[in-house]
């Protein structure tokens, strides 16, 4: 289950360029694509990777909604995280993509271009005002009007940070970087005081940390990328800065958020972002980590935290519109995000949820402190991640980014060759 930010590979060209005639799990000819009939029919829903810890969750969401839907039968289908975009994708070649669909932003993109993802401001707009608006927003594609799947559930997380270390440089340990001058500031001072052997970082800049960061990332019309510009630059100077400095984890280049998890429990860099399942981990693994272990606010510019988020989306080539939509409002209704919720450290996407008392009322444990910032900060949290940037595109990033930390490029010519790399493969996907 994709608790924190799990990247996919984008849909295959191929799926870009599917007949609009592609057919649902239970249709011959396509949808009507009217959701106002009469709520009945076979319609199959797929998730990803949830069967092995929910069954039982799921299978009680599904006989409810059966019982309060007589005539519609719900065929639930789990598939594996590994190569679920290239299932997705030959399901929607083949025409045998399920009726209702769990998908990422960047998975649906490729099938709203291709026509088949049901637009829901057409059919159920009605159902929008139930969710926070950044939420709802999360599923629309640049260059297209509509929104293309319900939000299901969010994430987000603080930044930890080390006291121990902070202290030992001479850092205040209760004082931890609010802004991006403060954190490039402190990074530099904690390198300097520690000889180098010590560094703030282990993560060279995603499009994520651009967005943050306060750079446009993309026009408008999601034609080209943008993260060139001025600010773009600026903040991967600072990194370059950071880098020479040793203030940024020699490693960086090479990183998996894994190998940076590590990084940071075995005490080698002094701050790292993650969620409150991370807490149980620091108190198991690294108790001494735990001991002095600091929770700060995620570093933004713009006001708003990174959100990642999941949706659920409805073929528009179903022969049972009516049921799929239904069925997909009813699994990322209010209530059973909350119940959902409440099994595993994720947040709903629903109005007003947040303010349960679940997570607003403080017990005195870290883990629900965690808990109760995070809820607090994705009322208004943004999915930073252009739903068009593909997995192709953040190599092509990172690559450029190496160069320039190494010296070889200037960030500017980097971040040039950068926009230029992605805004080729975004013309190569129609």
């Amino acid at each position: 289950m994709p608790t924190s930010r799990r990247t996919f590979a984008a849909l295959a060209v191929s799926a870009l360029l599917l007949p609009l005639s592609a057919c649902g799990s239970g249709s011959d000819g396509g949808g009507s694509g009217d959701a106002s009939g009469k709520i009945e029919g076979d319609i199959t829903f797929q998730t990803w990777n949830l069967r092995a810890n929910f069954k039982d969750y799921f299978d009680g969401v599904i006989a409810d909604f059966e019982k309060k839907h007589p005539g519609t039968h719900v065929k639930w289908v789990d598939q594996p995280a590994e190569g679920y975009a290239d299932k997705i994708s030959a399901d929607a070649a083949g025409g045998t993509l399920p009726d209702v669909v769990n998908v990422s932003p960047d998975l649906v993109a490729p099938l709203a271009k291709a026509g088949l993802a049901l637009d829901l401001d057409k059919v159920a707009a009605k159902y929008r005002k139930e969710y926070l608006a950044g939420a709802w927003a999360s599923h629309r594609i640049p260059g297209m009007t509509g929104t293309y799947a319900f939000p299901w559930y969010l994430n987000t997380g603080p930044l930890f940070y080390n006291k121990s270390l902070f202290k030992k440089t001479g850092l205040d340990p209760d004082q931890p970087p609010k802004t991006y001058d403060d954190l490039f500031a402190d990074a530099l001072e904690l390198a300097r005081k520690s000889d180098g052997k010590v560094a703030t970082l282990a993560n060279v800049p995603t499009i994520e940390d651009f967005g943050r960061y306060g750079v446009e990332l993309m026009n408008k019309q999601g034609t080209a990328f943008t993260f060139n510009d001025a600010k773009g630059v600026q903040l991967l100077a600072k990194y370059k800065e950071l880098y020479d400095a040793k203030a940024l984890d020699p490693q960086a280049l090479t990183a998996t958020p894994e190998s940076s998890g590590k990084k940071f429990l075995t005490e080698a860099v002094a701050m790292n972002p993650g969620s409150a399942l991370d807490l149980g981990n620091f108190k198991k693994q690294a108790p001494n980590l735990y001991k002095n272990i600091g929770i700060t606010d995620q570093i933004t510019s713009t006001g708003h935290v990174n959100m990642y988020v999941m949706g659920v989306m409805v073929n528009s080539r179903t022969r049972h519109t009516a049921a799929s939509v239904a069925f997909a409002h009813w699994v990322t209704d209010a209530e059973h995000q909350m119940s959902f919720a409440e099994k595993v450290a994720i947040f709903p996407s629903t109005a007003g949820s947040l303010d349960d008392p679940y997570f607003t009322k403080e017990d005195g444990t870290d883990e629900t402190r965690v808990r109760i910032a995070a809820a607090k900060s994705l009322k208004n949290a943004v999915n930073y991640t252009p739903v068009l940037f593909s997995e192709q595109m953040k190599t092509a990033l990172r690559n450029e980014v190496a160069k320039a930390l190494q010296g070889k490029e200037s960030p500017k010519t980097a971040l040039d060759n950068a926009v230029r790399a992605c805004n080729t493969l975004l013309q190569q996907q129609g």
